[in-house]
């Protein structure tokens, strides 16, 4: 079931959000201090394209630096693929069909504005660490 609910969410919202994520990471890459935002943004980008499956769980061993980071990211980033997460979620709940779809948007929105510190595991297993 899991696979045919991506194979939908990547032909409605699935591609062209990982697009964003995948160009803000390019962007973000451009300066050295940029580069663990830019990882921060495939990352999640690569997690927008095939999000049913898998959820975003906290890290435990993340610390300060994860704020003041996360921060920095809301500022360069997040607020703007947060938007696309908010207009494409309400864009699919106009029909009955893309309403799931609408919600896994909405979901997508607290990851978006905060990457860092969290690590996307399969749905089976949130608690597992590596």
């Amino acid at each position: 079931m899991k696979t045919i609910l991506n194979v939908i969410w990547l032909v409605l919202c699935g591609l062209w959000m990982c697009l964003g994520y995948f160009l803000a990471g390019l962007i973000l890459c451009i300066t050295i201090i940029g580069i663990p935002f830019g990882i921060a943004a495939f990352r999640i980008g690569i997690y927008a394209l095939w999000p049913f499956g898998y959820t975003a769980v906290e890290r435990r061993d993340a610390g300060a630096g994860s704020l003041v980071g996360n921060v920095l990211w809301v500022i360069l980033a997040g607020w703007w693929l947060a938007l696309g997460h908010i207009f494409t979620g309400i864009a699919l709940c106009i029909t009955i069909i893309g309403i799931p779809f609408g919600i896994a948007n909405f979901k997508l929105i607290p990851l978006s504005l905060m990457p860092l510190g969290k690590e996307i595991v399969p749905s089976d297993r949130p608690f597992a660490t590596r």
